[in-house]
């Protein structure tokens, strides 16, 4: 399996997944036109590597500073994919500035339906 990188744009956040090291980090901004052009590649590799994981764990770190409602829903969707994801263990870090309540509130509401991923919300300064 090979690594997915993609470039930050205007509007689609940066991404990167190490599949070596079990990695996926997604950062920057989201608000596509088409949510499904930016996470449908996130999401083949997500399936890809979850059914090949054989027991390794994966890390995924959220840095978004902005997203909108379809990108909201592809999260949520990717959130349902970790957390049906039986035998892996699997850790998110929700990322947000110290002073975004907003950013914070929807990281709390993500986590509230996840019971097999280990969500840690992380304020950064």
């Amino acid at each position: 399996m090979e690594n997915l990188t993609i470039a930050a744009s205007e509007r689609s956040p940066e991404v990167n997944f190490d599949v070596a090291a079990g990695i996926l980090q997604i950062k920057g901004e989201s608000y596509p036109e088409d949510a499904s052009s930016v996470f449908g590649p996130i999401f083949t590799a997500l399936q890809d590597y979850l059914a090949q994981a054989d027991g390794k764990g994966l890390k995924v770190d959220f840095e978004l500073i902005y997203f909108n409602s379809s990108s909201a829903k592809a999260l949520m969707n990717m959130f349902q994919m970790l957390e049906n994801a039986k035998g892996t263990d699997i850790v998110v870090n929700w990322q947000f500035m110290a002073d975004d309540e907003t950013m914070k509130e929807f990281g709390e509401d993500f986590s509230e339906d996840l019971t097999h991923v280990t969500f840690n919300l992380v304020a950064v300064s």
